[in-house]
């Protein structure tokens, strides 16, 4: 499962936000797809170039994502390597492209969850708010604040009449 941090919560965030005021979808391009989107957000590509660079490979991006390698110093390789950067995963990402994370999954209701299309814009921003929120829920406990400024004593003021 990804690593939690803030830039990925929000870039999570984002990308259901921009599908969600128009931005491109088409499950079968691989620039405007599931992680197409993703892939934009966090690597600031274009559609097209992220389109480009998968076709210099074979296949959807589950396939794309199983033979990564992160030597070849293909541009998909290379793409790929800098999602994971952001705290992804290899499993994430094939999980993203068919909407499949079983504890992504489990945080929607049954209902919902069973008439889910890994194709549909709509499914697809379910999807990454609720992932959002776990990762969100997975980092809140781990940050640390610094509050010991409250425990100091209070400087006691004096009104004074003239």
């Amino acid at each position: 499962m990804a690593h939690a941090n803030p830039e990925l919560i929000q870039a999570l965030r984002r990308t259901a936000q921009k599908l969600s005021s128009g931005n491109p979808y088409q499950w079968g391009h691989m620039g405007s797809c599931n992680c197409g989107n993703l892939a934009q957000e966090l690597t600031q590509l274009s559609k097209a170039q992220i389109h480009e660079f998968a076709m210099q490979g074979r296949g959807d991006w589950r396939e794309q994502v199983e033979e990564y390698c992160p030597t070849s110093g293909l541009p998909m390789d290379l793409l790929i390597a800098d999602m994971l950067n952001h705290g992804l995963t290899t499993s994430d990402l094939q999980n993203l492209e068919r909407l499949s994370d079983k504890k992504v999954l489990a945080r929607i209701p049954l209902e919902r969850r069973d008439k889910m299309r890994h194709n549909y814009r709509d499914d697809v921003m379910l999807y990454l708010n609720e992932w959002a929120n776990q990762l969100e829920e997975e980092l809140l406990p781990n940050i640390k604040l610094d509050l010991s400024f409250m425990n100091e004593e209070k400087v006691e003021t004096k009104l004074v009449a003239i």
